[in-house]
């Protein structure tokens, strides 16, 4: 009796349906039949026959005991040869798409012949019950294929076997294997309108604006059309805000064709007009930097939508947009985070070389950063200004990044219209089904240069030969339409008319307009703010607080949370802390802090702190958040405010500054109710975000009309540890100070820094606060409050010396900022001089330059000023208050020039602060 007689008791469906099982799940399948399989995918791999395959197979099967046709035994054997043809489609299929449309893409292509996987020619017309895997009935080879081939290898891409997930692998290939999507007629029109007007908007411009740049979205016209659709479909979905960043290709054209920006506003920008009814201090920014913010109407309600304003380092945009979406989501929807939907739009060569893209998708499932999913659409134009994509990349794609997360990859031929339109359908589908990211690869060109003044013949001669020879997205498509008799010359002719006498309309506004409109980015968000000067700056506002407030905080942030273990040092910090409040009435600075957290979430106000290891924070002082001994639970002590109206939310951030920054700055753009805190590592570790500080912190107001208030609180103080971890670099955001863009302090008491964090949420304006907080003084009892420096107090700008009795016998006046006071007084001390006195200027800027003409004129005998700073002299504020301080001639007191911030060898180093201390104390020494 044959061993293999037990098969022909199953259909071959059975085998099928079995197999396909075990692939997935392979621990679910019974034994005997797991073995089975094992000896067949042994077989296979080393390429032995149908039988010999098969023989190894059963082998493994000890049951398989009676006699079965070597014709059944073939035939079950081809059923498994089917299943791995189309999980080779399934994998590899993108490689063989014709997503390129302008020439056969140059990758190395997968064998998916039939004879790999032991098919024949004559299998072409067998009927193979596996087809029912890609819902087809039992269907022939040949039929099979052909499906195969449409879903897998046509104008569209799937990557998605890369993740590690059979829920989300078993649900995209449903979605592209069981879904025909075709469009009405009706829908087909709209989508036909719409690239009509993105073409027709680009060839406007071209004729009325000759020459200049506008960055041409043509050759990705498809764009405009799967956005509209995009927008259309979230709103039937629930989406009530839509989160877009994007750089400067195409961005004129979504904001007219998508976001309704008045083609009248936009033509003013092109004819350069100065703007209409904003301050002279008002720079503004080119035109397709500008953000915009309106409500839509869709045939499925109204949706608000917002493009963040950017400047033209790319890829930036995509943090800043990630922290307006979380800011809202907070606001707005904290228990449906999938009401807010991000899309950030990416050049091919940006978002593979640029490396915060991979700051960003990182951050896409950490707790302190999740939005619910961001849907990445990259228009790829092949060429990266002007270099080609071999030397832009190494990978295959663009979007490889988008694996760090396994998320999803849709590649699609932009000059197929509906499969771009169907390729984002798709991506919310999937972003609202799994709340993770998805990246859309739309491959099209760029019609002209990098911009449309530049010769990109130069540089890709062939390429452009090709694209001067190509018939563009919006005749490729109304030529189908009319080929399937959707619609007629006629109507497209009227369409056509419409939006062309819209623009002329618009165009003729535009050039009886004098100036320019600077519409608001999120205008809504910032009714009763308004951008102050810096007279408003520097007025004193009331930051005090009553007792019963502060002890109502102090209550739980010096007594942990009964009936739960912690380690023995958190319980005795906390203890400390009681102390501190309840007897010694000495706060030091970590008292001084959360005081203010809590006092404004009493206030109502959220408090949002990020940054790496600021929950216990880098020098071991903060423990916002303490953890359970045994379990490792979370208490957020200021959480437990009975009365907060404020929430704090509090995470230790990624090691990374450049994205992280980003976002919490966009947090703090959306939200002027949330206190948006940054803290880095060490005060000279922000030099890896500089581009967020230089082209958003401190010029997003001057550029966008835009307010902030973020908060960057910077560790800096030179207590012998190196050039790393010493200087916060504090004149580099001295030179960036201008008009009234931003504070700058440095504070020396944790009263005066609670009054500071305070002021920033009190105002009916925002503005960033850059502090250079400490290290040392930390831990320092010279360094600390009475509680009714809290409860009384007001922020100082300026400190006079609080030790000298007899103003008249002061002889030299030192101003200072920072920790170096204490090191001077120590040293006064030490000395026992009485001639002279220290100035802390604890806010640089805005300079007060009133309140300090004032202290000055209260030392009438004061012959020698000086000016006093830890940092080397070609650093700190030195060369800021050469400039902006002439009420006396001072001399320096620093340490010489230097290229490194402080030397390496702690030696030196304090051999170094010594002398400079020393001439502080005598003028004569060089």
């Amino acid at each position: 009796m044959d061993r293999f007689s037990f098969l022909n008791a199953a259909h071959t469906a059975f085998f099928a349906d079995l197999y396909d099982q075990y692939l997935q799940y392979p621990d679910s399948v019974e034994p005997s039949w797991r073995s089975f399989f094992q000896g067949f995918d042994f077989a296979n791999e080393y390429n032995g026959s149908p039988v010999e395959q098969l023989s190894t197979a059963y082998a493994n099967v000890p049951e398989a005991s009676s006699q079965v046709s070597s014709q059944a035994l073939e035939g079950v054997q081809k059923e498994f040869s089917v299943l791995r043809l189309i999980d080779a489609y399934r994998t590899h299929g993108h490689l063989l798409t014709k997503t390129n449309p302008l020439r056969d893409r140059q990758v190395e292509q997968p064998d998916l012949s039939i004879e790999k996987f032991g098919l024949t020619q004559a299998d072409l017309t067998v009927r193979f019950e596996a087809a029912k895997q890609i819902f087809l009935p039992a269907a022939t080879l040949q039929e099979i294929l052909n499906k195969l081939q449409d879903v897998y290898c046509n104008h569209t891409g799937v990557e998605y076997k890369h993740i590690p997930n059979d829920t989300k692998v078993n649900w995209i290939a449903n979605y592209f294997e069981n879904n025909s999507n075709n469009f009405s007629a009706d829908k087909k029109i709209n989508i036909l309108e719409k690239l009509i007007q993105a073409s027709a908007f680009e060839n406007f411009f071209h004729t009325k604006y000759v020459g200049q740049k506008r960055f041409s979205l043509e050759g990705l016209e498809a764009t405009i059309p799967a956005l509209d659709a995009l927008i259309e479909a979230a709103a039937g979905r629930g989406v009530q805000e839509f989160v877009m960043g994007m750089a400067h290709r195409g961005r004129l054209n979504v904001l007219a064709n998508i976001f309704d920006k008045p083609a009248k506003n936009i033509f003013t920008e092109f004819d350069g007009k100065d703007y209409f009814d904003v301050e002279e201090s008002f720079d503004g920014d080119v035109k397709y930097h500008l953000g915009y913010t309106t409500v839509k109407e869709t045939k499925n309600g109204k949706i608000n939508i917002n493009l963040a304003p950017n400047p033209s380092h790319l890829e930036t945009v995509g943090a800043v947009i990630e922290g307006v979406a979380r800011a809202k989501q907070d606001k707005y929807f904290e228990d449906d985070f999938s009401k807010v939907l991000p899309i950030a739009l990416h050049g091919d060569a940006a978002v593979a070389g640029q490396g915060i893209v991979y700051e960003i998708v990182q951050m896409s499932k950490l707790r302190a950063y999740q939005t619910g999913g961001t849907i990445h659409l990259v228009l790829n134009n092949q060429v990266g200004f002007t270099t080609n994509y071999k030397d832009a990349r190494s990978g295959i794609y663009s979007t490889d990044v988008a694996k760090v997360v396994s998320a999803p990859i849709i590649h699609v031929n932009a000059d197929d219209t509906e499969a771009a339109v169907k390729a984002l359908i798709f991506a919310l589908d999937y972003r609202m089904e799994f709340k993770e990211d998805v990246f859309v690869d739309f491959v099209g060109y760029r019609k002209y240069g990098h911009n449309e003044g530049d010769e990109p013949r130069f540089t890709q001669p062939i390429l452009y030969k090709l694209i001067s020879k190509h018939k563009n997205a919006r005749n490729i498509y109304s030529g189908r339409l009319l080929e399937d008799q959707v619609i007629n010359d006629d109507q497209i002719t009227a369409l056509e008319d419409k939006y062309k006498a819209l623009l002329e309309e618009n165009l003729s506004v535009a050039k009886s307009t004098e100036k320019a409109t600077v519409i608001p980015f999120m205008q809504s968000e910032w009714q009763g703010y308004n951008i102050a000067d810096r007279a408003r700056m520097l007025q004193t506002f009331d930051t005090k607080v009553s007792k019963e407030d502060l002890v109502k905080v102090a209550e739980v942030i010096t007594k942990l949370p009964e009936g739960k273990n912690y380690i023995s040092k958190i319980t005795k910090l906390i203890g400390d802390r009681y102390r501190m409040f309840n007897e010694t009435d000495k706060l030091d600075w970590a008292m001084g802090e959360l005081l203010a957290y809590g006092t404004l979430m009493l206030d109502g106000f959220d408090v949002r702190f990020t940054g790496q290891d600021v929950q216990r924070g880098t020098f071991s002082h903060r423990h916002a958040v303490v953890k359970t001994e045994d379990t490792e639970e979370e208490v957020t002590m200021l959480n437990e405010l009975k009365d907060r109206k404020g929430q704090m939310r509090i995470y230790n951030s990624l090691l990374s500054e450049y994205a992280v920054l980003g976002y919490e700055n966009g947090y703090a753009m959306t939200n002027p109710k949330a206190l948006t805190i940054w803290e880095a590592q060490f005060g000279d570790f922000s030099n890896g975000c500089q581009i967020m500080i230089d082209q958003y912190i401190t010029a997003g107001e001057d550029k966008w009309n835009t307010q902030n208030g973020i908060v960057m609180l910077l560790p800096h103080g030179y207590e012998h540890q190196g050039a790393e971890h010493s200087s916060a670099r504090l004149e580099r955001y001295l030179q960036m100070c201008a008009n009234h863009n931003m504070y700058v302090a440095n504070c020396t008491t944790p009263a005066n820094h609670f009054h500071m964090m305070r002021r920033q949420m009190v105002t009916d304006f925002r503005k960033p606060l850059i502090v250079f907080s400490p290290k040392s003084l930390l831990r320092s009892p010279l360094a600390v409050s009475s509680i009714s420096e809290f409860t009384d107090g007001a922020f100082q700008p300026v400190i006079n010396d609080p030790i000298v009795t007899d103003k008249a016998a002061v002889k030299t006046l030192v101003f200072v900022t920072g920790k170096f006071y204490y090191e001077l007084q120590t040293e006064k001390e030490k000395q026992g001089r009485t001639d002279i006195a220290f100035v802390r200027i604890e806010q640089l800027f805005p300079l007060p330059v009133e309140q300090l003409q004032a202290i000055i004129a209260e030392y009438p005998n004061v012959d020698d000023y000086v000016w006093a700073q830890e940092e080397p002299r070609n650093m700190g504020a030195y060369g800021y208050m050469l400039m902006n301080f002439d009420l006396v001639k001072f001399r320096l007191a620093s340490p010489a020039d230097a290229s490194a911030p402080a030397a390496g060898s702690s030696v030196r180093s304090k051999a170094r602060f010594a002398h400079a201390i020393a001439k502080v104390f005598d003028k004569n020494l060089k």
